[in-house]
């Protein structure tokens, strides 16, 4: 496999799904010139430190997401929305090895072209908010769940990024799937990562510490 970095190559190579479909979209992608690393816990290429796609592993297709896909031409019209919610990152999706090979030329020309739009120094025009790469233990939970899919996409934009940047902090799926459990509840409720619960805080509606000594005096 053509990589230079071992994490990435650890965690293709520790893949228990899309292994063989996953090897051959990242050669696709390092044959474009792009640099790789790990990011949110995937394989993510960048061209002068600026993030063009990353590869995502889900349970019933393998993806390429384009951080700015929503300027790219799409001329074969093949592009996908990774949620109602997203302004700036389109992905293709594949679920064969034979979907990706007859795909090569398209896949990287499209690549070539996320790297012209680098260059160039185009921004995406966001209305409200910033695009949020979900991590996939989330993706499968709004499946099995659409009150908690609704839920969360009704929280206002900050609470949205607060939630995604410490489910997307663990390298360990399993902890990302405990950090989502946890806080399924307050998600249900409205309620921030950083609001408080218990209506001692000063700040309101952000948490204080105000909580802390009112133990403290107990």
């Amino acid at each position: 496999m053509n990589t230079n970095n071992k994490s990435v190559l650890d965690y293709i190579t520790n893949s228990d799904k899309w292994k063989l479909e996953m090897e051959i979209v990242h050669t696709f992608i390092l044959d474009c010139g792009l640099i790789e690393g790990l990011k949110w816990g995937v394989p993510c290429y960048m061209y002068n430190k600026s993030n063009v796609v990353l590869i995502g592993s889900f349970k019933d297709f393998l993806s390429i997401s384009f951080f700015k896909g929503v300027l790219l031409a799409d001329s074969e019209n093949i592009l996908h929305k990774p949620g109602e919610n997203s302004q700036a990152v389109r992905m293709f999706k594949f679920t064969s090895v034979s979907d990706i090979i007859q795909l090569e030329k398209t896949i990287k020309a499209y690549i070539y072209e996320a790297i012209e739009i680098e260059k160039s120094g185009l921004k995406v025009p966001l209305e409200k908010s910033t695009d949020l790469i979900l991590p996939e233990e989330l993706l499968a939970k709004f499946d099995k769940n659409t009150s908690f899919k609704e839920a969360f996409f009704a929280l206002t934009p900050g609470r949205q990024r607060g939630y995604n940047l410490f489910f997307s902090d663990s390298k360990q799926s399993n902890t990302r799937v405990a950090r989502i459990e946890k806080y399924e509840e307050r998600i249900l409720k409205g309620i921030g990562i950083n609001d408080c619960t218990c209506g001692l805080s000063k700040r309101m509606p952000r948490c204080d510490g105000s909580h802390k000594q009112e133990k403290k005096s107990l």
